[in-house]
């Protein structure tokens, strides 16, 4: 069993999350801006599907990505330096959003639905929630969006429409942030295409200790901008 969150009900300590399912933690409660928060600050993700209540969730382990250990392949170094892109950031947040939504290949239904936009939509409008954009000719062809508390990048989710785009907005987001000096790129859950851009497993305990040191250096004001890394 696991708790039922009331609205005044804080979240119960990480440790107590189940191993099967793995991370789950609690239900219920609401996705408010001060709810969301507190559970990025605890090292707690909310995920579910339309019509469910609302889960909460942290894994063991957790799936990381350090900043400085994102593998660049040389295909992508060539595209990244060729440069036949545009790379924008906080541009078009709900549009990622809505794009990392859609139906993906031989998958059915989504977690990112009406819901979660509103709310991560409102949390970046308060400044914590940031989009990286990949545009060609014009046009939105990938990206990413997450979370930043501190010097701490919660990632959320990735989409893309042409090849590499959203490696390339992953590349970006890697170099500026080892530049700003984050410490750690939440992944959430291992998949063997994380494993390939250079996220690794680390204990939850490791995770939590580091994310609390990290939320406590002072953050990027929003909107964010990213220096000419490539090219």
């Amino acid at each position: 069993m696991i708790p039922l969150l009331r609205s005044a009900n804080s979240f119960p300590p990480v440790e107590q999350a189940l191993r099967a399912p793995n991370g789950l933690l609690a239900a219920g409660g609401d996705l408010s801006a001060p709810r969301l928060l507190e559970a990025y600050r605890r090292g707690i993700f909310p995920w579910f599907s339309a019509g469910e209540p609302i889960l909460w969730w942290s894994p063991d382990p957790r799936m990381v990505l350090f900043p400085e250990e994102f593998k660049l392949s040389d295909s992508l170094r060539k595209t990244l330096h060729r440069g036949r892109y545009e790379v924008r950031t906080d541009s078009a947040f709900e549009q990622v959003m809505r794009a990392c939504a859609a139906p993906r290949d031989g998958a059915t239904g989504t977690w990112i639905h009406e819901d979660m936009i509103d709310a991560y939509c409102e949390l970046h409008r308060q400044g914590y929630a940031h989009s990286v954009e990949t545009w060609m000719d014009g046009e939105l062809v990938g990206g990413l969006y997450g979370m930043a508390l501190g010097r701490m990048f919660y990632g959320e989710s990735m989409f893309s429409r042409r090849t590499d785009a959203s490696k390339i907005a992953l590349a970006h987001l890697s170099a500026q942030l080892a530049r700003w000096e984050f410490g750690m790129i939440d992944c959430q859950m291992n998949t063997p295409h994380l494993s390939s851009l250079g996220a690794r497993e680390i204990a939850r305990s490791d995770f939590v200790a580091r994310l609390q040191a990290l939320i406590e250096l002072p953050g990027v004001p929003a909107p964010w901008r990213f220096e000419h890394l490539f090219g």
